[in-house]
């Protein structure tokens, strides 16, 4: 056990030399995670705001006006008033407006009758876009009618829906920002990046130049080689994970409402997952392009793309839904939006960290299997 310890450490104390001598690990390591978490947390955002709606006045009346009062007002639409279909239809093909709002000739009377209509087109090549619009039209357009009601310039609706208040909350994103739900994601992107994406080029990149095979005629042991090639990757993630915590803390303001210890202890433990996959592929591999790709393509596409962290699974596809459920990151996901936005749900907890466990002890022992001590 002593001469164990003895080559572990000498080993370990190598591999941090080398990854501190080599800028391009610590770009990757260090500088591109804080990329990710500007890009993300400020360039990147699901939310709607300042949609530009045009607003058709074919009844130009003080009651026309009041009804679309409420586009005014809302904090989300940016409405443009026009006099004629022709320049909305202009400005919708060109992409300059989200949706037109058309305001018949006859709504005032109709407004009278208690039977007013306006007809809503929405550009649909954003079917996401598209839909939040069309709610905020619906929300807006709803609203201003509510308020003529009450006034009773709308007598024969308010019996019907002057008489009902809605009272809105949203759990679990009282700010209701995309921010809170992109940002815990990044914490999985960027253990995926490290843990599997750098081990797998750096690991490579070693099978290329031989320097494995140098280790390979001294005493040391495979197991002993790869526990060393882990310390120092997961010590450059437990790093990225600091930054993105700072970052969710300080600069978005997204609250935590969950265990910092649970989410610092499945960090480590996904990363563990992340660093194994990364020695897989570079043994099987042996290429840096090679590997690169894979380790692109296998981890850290799938990982934004499939794990929950842009859309929810259950809106795709069962044959997507099983190829997301297959990878780890997809647990790794649902276990930290649940503890950074619901607190500690200790039944998820306890499942997703079990088959995390399961998915390193099972990457462990294949990479332990892949990496012989033989030269080819």
């Amino acid at each position: 056990m002593s001469g164990f310890w003895s080559r572990l450490v000498s080993l370990t104390r190598k591999e941090f030399r080398q990854l501190l001598r080599d800028r391009s690990n610590l770009a990757i390591g260090i500088l591109l995670p804080m990329v990710l978490i500007l890009i993300f947390g400020y360039g990147m955002s699901l939310d709607v705001k300042h949609a530009p709606v045009a607003i058709v006045f074919e009844d130009a009346s003080p009651g026309a006006q009041e009804a679309m009062a409420g586009l005014q007002l809302s904090p989300t639409l940016a409405p443009i008033p026009l006099a004629s279909m022709h320049e909305a239809e202009r400005l919708m093909r060109e992409r300059r407006i989200d949706a037109i709002v058309r305001v018949p000739s006859d709504f005032s009377r109709a407004l009278a009758a208690g039977q007013a209509r306006v007809q809503v087109i929405v550009h649909g090549a954003d079917a996401g876009r598209a839909t939040i619009v069309l709610q905020y039209l619906n929300a807006a357009i709803g609203q201003s009618a509510l308020r003529q009601a009450d006034r009773g310039g709308n007598a024969s609706a308010a019996p019907a829906i002057g008489s009902v208040t809605v009272e809105q909350r949203m759990w679990f994103n009282a700010a209701n920002t995309s921010t809170w739900y992109l940002v815990p994601g990044l914490i999985v992107l960027i253990m995926t990046l490290v843990g599997a994406f750098l081990t797998a080029l750096v690991m490579a990149r070693e099978w290329e130049r031989g320097t494995l095979e140098a280790l390979f005629v001294t005493p040391v042991r495979p197991v002993e080689i790869l526990l060393a090639k882990i310390v120092p990757y997961f010590a450059v993630g437990m790093l990225g994970l600091a930054l993105c915590l700072l970052a969710a803390r300080f600069l978005f303001a997204v609250p935590m409402y969950g265990s910092l210890v649970v989410v610092v202890l499945s960090s480590m433990l996904y990363l563990v997952v992340a660093v194994s996959l990364g020695l897989v592929i570079s043994s099987v591999t042996r290429n840096q392009f090679l590997a690169s790709q894979v380790a692109l393509i296998a981890t850290f596409l799938p990982s934004m793309m499939l794990s929950g962290f842009l859309f929810d699974l259950r809106n795709t596809p069962l044959a997507v839904q099983v190829i997301g459920h297959a990878l780890p990151a997809t647990y790794f996901m649902e276990l930290v939006k649940t503890l950074f936005l619901a607190g500690d749900v200790w039944p998820l907890i306890w499942r997703d960290c079990a088959i995390l466990a399961a998915y390193a002890v099972g990457l462990l022992a294949l990479a332990r299997a892949v990496t012989r001590k033989r030269l080819d």
